[in-house]
């Protein structure tokens, strides 16, 4: 979290807004997606043609269930957002080892209106301890102060 609030302070830097990509704060919402898929975790296929996995035939036209939320279990204790930094792995779902929303033809297209809502909430509210139940929510809640509007700060 402190790397993450470092590079939001100085890439914000008082300005109110961002002149450069936040590199680091990507790779947290990447690494947060790895782990909490915002898909269904059971995605439906159907086999295009017979293969063959681990000395096992798939005959064609087999309805096979990709588990997303498993694929991204690969070092699951370990919140790692780094491992993204230089990577040019991305939401499109042409990596099978991360597809948070899916992929092919019925991946969730409303990705490029969702990413950089999360991201400027991450950048604002950077404390996102999460805290068990029936639901997974912030330990902590969400304190907003309001600002009157000033006009001439909108530019």
């Amino acid at each position: 979290m402190e790397k993450a609030q470092a590079e939001v302070r100085r890439v914000f830097d008082g300005k109110g807004n961002a002149d450069e990509e936040l590199k680091f704060l990507k790779g947290v919402v990447k690494e947060t997606l790895r782990l909490h898929p915002s898909l269904p975790v059971l995605i439906p296929r159907e086999g295009r043609e017979t293969c063959e996995i681990n000395r096992y035939e798939i005959p064609k036209k087999t309805l096979i269930i990709v588990n997303a939320w498993a694929i991204g279990r690969v070092e699951a204790e370990r919140f790692y957002p780094d491992r993204f930094l230089d990577s040019s792995i991305d939401y499109k779902g042409t990596d099978f080892g991360y597809i948070p929303f899916g992929a092919g033809r019925r991946m969730y297209h409303g990705i490029l209106f969702s990413l950089p809502i999360i991201e400027l909430s991450l950048a604002q509210y950077l404390d996102m301890t999460e805290a068990l139940g029936l639901v997974v929510r912030t330990k902590l809640d969400l304190h907003l102060i309001p600002i009157p509007y000033n006009p001439s700060h909108a530019q």
